[in-house]
């Protein structure tokens, strides 16, 4: 699978050498949309269990450095822009690998929901100050799902231009919001380092702190946090010199510099608001964490990184599907026209209009539910579901695939084998355990999508034949 991938990659001219290590870094970084993360989730995990929402956070990176090192150690078979996908396919075969390829697709389409209705609202809100839009415009969905529908058509233009636009334009974004987000932190630590609302304290981070349902309920939400950099491996055929190299380090850097930040911010947030400050900012808790440091207008600062950090992820997530769908389509296993390139831009554009297409679609169809944050919660879990579901398949297949280091040094077993398999044995009790405490329709919706893929496995059989042998 790899070799046919490789060939018909050169064939069809997807933009081979335009991205190094940074920008492959800022693509994983932007990938998992700090600011937007922080924003959306923070309230949740707050509410569900309290300070040890910091812990949380530092023990779900950890468990998600075992699925970085397993798609690193994966990557080293060969830079595929299928990732997840080719690998697990290779290792286990097609149907398993066309799943794991089909996970992901799913996820991303119904991220266009979770990520493009934040930065409506924070567009929306932005809005309101300058005095063009009244409050109940904000809570509107038709308002919300047609400035959703507008930002996503935009990104995707961007996307369709090529990867040296998206990654020039991300890098421009990403370097605002950290500027944004990092006068938060400074001027958090300087005006209520003294009086914290939340006096910090090592059992913020003690493991002894947690009970089993405690850090079982914290994972749920945490794991959502990091989800995203992983698109720097669908990348690896566009990297400098066709190498792993440089989607490797890219993933390696910018899982560090999520980790550090998202321990650093939740911190933050803790020492600056109450627990009904908290409560009360739900998806707003940047804006609440500005709206105390910084005098009006400054503080909308806050929203408009959110905006920013939310139109990256939006990007990153049309460019990881885009490039499944055309991993998988260019082996035959979903239709061959996705795998088209336009001759010009070297994007495989038929795939990036149809997550265009699908989020459209279900941005409509989802404003009937009767609020935004029940679009929101719904699509949320339903994700990381699917997060879960496919990020596990990576982690069985690198500790299957390098089984035979068990007898080499404890170094190699551990990152190779025992950490990967670990984070995806954890991965799977995250999975069930969410599908367990889910309504009908988040079930719907997150094992539903998953079990659509039946119907395009059935009826590409025989190219999954043909890759079998």
């Amino acid at each position: 699978m790899q070799s046919l991938g490789r060939n018909m990659s050169q064939e069809k001219g997807l933009a081979g050498g335009s991205l190094g290590t940074l920008e492959s870094a800022v693509m994983g970084v932007a990938g998992s949309a700090p600011a937007f993360s922080v924003a959306v989730t923070t309230a949740v995990i707050v509410a569900s269990v309290g300070v040890l929402s910091v812990g949380s956070v530092l023990y779900c990176g950890l468990i998600m450095f075992g699925i970085l090192f397993a798609f690193m150690n994966l990557n080293k078979m060969t830079s595929h822009a299928g990732a997840t996908y080719a690998w697990v396919g290779a290792v286990f075969g097609p149907r398993w690998g066309f799943f794991a390829g089909w996970g992901l697709l799913v996820a991303s389409v119904i991220f266009m929901v979770s990520a493009t209705i934040p930065a409506a609202t924070s567009t929306l809100k932005i809005l309101s100050v300058m005095g063009w839009v009244d409050e109940a415009t904000i809570e509107s969905t038709t308002w919300v799902t047609c400035v959703s529908a507008l930002w996503l058509t935009l990104v995707t233009a961007v996307v369709s231009k090529g990867i040296k636009h998206a990654s020039y334009a991300q890098l421009i974004l990403t370097v605002i919001e950290s500027a944004i987000v990092l006068a938060l932190i400074i001027g958090a630590f300087v005006e209520y380092g003294s009086k914290p609302a939340h006096a910090p304290s090592f059992a913020w981070v003690s493991p002894f702190s947690f009970s089993a349902e405690t850090f079982a309920t914290g994972a749920l939400t945490a794991i959502f946090f990091y989800w995203g950099w992983d698109v720097t491996m669908n990348l690896g055929e566009e990297t400098k010199g066709g190498s792993p190299a440089p989607s490797s380090r890219g993933a390696f850097w910018s899982m560090v510099n999520l980790m550090l930040f998202y321990i650093i911010i939740v911190i933050v947030v803790l020492i600056v608001l109450t627990d009904e400050e908290i409560a009360k900012a739900n998806t707003n808790v940047l804006y609440a964490v500005a709206d105390k440091l910084f005098p009006h207008p400054w503080s909308y600062l806050a929203v408009l990184s959110t905006v920013l950090s939310t139109i990256g992820t939006i990007e990153t997530q049309i460019l990881q599907f885009s490039r499944t769908l055309f991993a998988m389509s260019r082996d035959r296993v979903l239709n061959p026209r996705y795998s088209k390139i336009h001759p010009e831009w070297q994007t495989p554009w038929v795939a990036t209009l149809t997550i265009w297409l699908l989020g459209v679609m279900l941005l409509f169809a989802s404003s009937y539910l009767p609020s935004v944050k029940d679009i929101l919660d719904k699509s949320i879990s339903a994700i990381g579901f699917q997060i879960c579901f496919y990020m596990s398949l990576a982690g069985f297949a690198c500790a299957w695939y390098y089984r035979s280091m068990l007898r080499g040094s404890f170094v190699s077993a551990l990152t190779h084998i025992w950490w990967p398999l670990f984070s995806a044995m954890f991965m799977v009790f995250i999975a069930i355990l969410s599908a367990v405490s889910f309504d009908p329709l988040t079930n719907l919706i997150g094992i539903g999508g998953l079990l659509l893929g039946f119907i395009p496995m059935i009826l590409n059989q025989r190219s999954m034949n043909k890759l079998q042998s």
